[in-house]
């Protein structure tokens, strides 16, 4: 399935040029043009859907696998001390191409990059009341 607007489509479709790493029936995995860090790499779904929410389990399945043998590659290839594994759904979450693909960005112990974020506390009973919430959702899901 193939979106015409969209940017990753005409990268899996070849209207756009990419360093590509790794592909198969399912993925490409490609340079990202703009990295967060050198050989930051983009799996890229090739069946058009917007994010993990509107994505079926075998591709999610099929995504760790690939996303795990690219990370194991890039580790080894460019002798990084650790790999961080992103994956944006929604605007509010920074997914700014909507188009599920996940970032594999490799990390070393003096690179200065951060990855944004607070940490924040709950109250007294808000963890258990939250957790609760989800635990609800998730029995009436699976």
């Amino acid at each position: 399935m193939e979106n015409t607007n969209c940017i990753f489509c005409k990268i899996i479709c070849g209207e756009i040029p990419s360093e590509t790493l790794y592909e198969d029936e399912n993925f490409r995995v490609i340079l990202d043009i703009a990295p967060s860090a050198k050989g930051h790499a983009i799996v890229i779904a090739k069946r058009h859907c917007t994010d993990l929410f509107s994505s079926d389990s075998a591709t999610m399945s099929n995504a760790l696998f690939v996303i795990a043998k690219v990370a194991d590659a890039i580790k080894k290839a460019l002798a990084c001390d650790g790999i961080n594994i992103l994956q944006n759904n929604g605007k509010a979450a920074g997914q700014s191409i909507f188009h599920l693909h996940f970032h594999i960005l490799p990390r070393y112990n003096d690179d200065n990059l951060t990855i944004p974020g607070k940490t924040l506390s709950y109250s007294d009973g808000e963890a258990a009341e939250i957790a609760e919430k989800i635990r609800q959702e998730l029995a009436s899901s699976l």
